[in-house]
């Protein structure tokens, strides 16, 4: 099973979103994370870069 931790527009402890996240969703602008629990997050932006073999994602934020 393929886990991975997102992070807010860089890869660095303070910018984790969420950990334990099985499925991505990329629907109207916004990235939506889904964990193991089924908890959902939603973040406006674009993934930025996924790496599934170290388990990260980073997602842009989408700038107001």
């Amino acid at each position: 099973m393929c886990l991975s931790t997102v992070y807010r527009n860089r890869k660095a402890p303070e910018a984790v979103v969420m950990q334990n996240v099985m499925r991505l969703e990329c629907k109207d602008g916004c990235v939506i994370l889904t964990d193991l629990l089924e908890r959902q997050v939603a973040i406006e932006g674009e993934l930025q870069e996924a790496n599934l073999v170290d388990g990260f994602v980073v997602v842009r934020e989408r700038e107001a």
